[in-house]
């Protein structure tokens, strides 16, 4: 496989609107060609039998399932309000109106 050149470090850069100096573009053209040879040889490895995954240990729902249980009227909710006014709780205008 060829190995990613300096220009095609600054073409992905001006792609992804990255501004690179020429130390940067020399530094990371070598580091780029090698994390393309790795995951070439990553993908030499898999193989069809193994299913792909996206996690190494199996993940279950930690989540509680929904129960529905009674709320809270708008009378209790707003029982403790320093202000309410139509069933909603009143605070100060911080916004003008045009």
């Amino acid at each position: 496989m060829p190995s990613i050149t300096r220009e095609e470090v600054a073409h992905l850069a001006r792609l992804a609107r990255i501004e690179l100096t020429d130390d940067e573009l020399d530094h990371l053209a070598p580091q780029l060609d090698q994390i393309i040879a790795l995951v070439g040889q990553v993908s030499e490895v898999a193989a069809d039998d193994i299913p792909p995954t996206s996690h190494a240990l199996p993940l279950t729902n930690v989540m509680r399932a929904d129960v529905n249980v009674p709320c809270l009227t708008p009378e209790q909710a707003l029982s403790g309000a320093p202000a309410a006014e139509e069933q909603r709780f009143r605070v100060p205008r911080i916004l003008e109106e045009d």
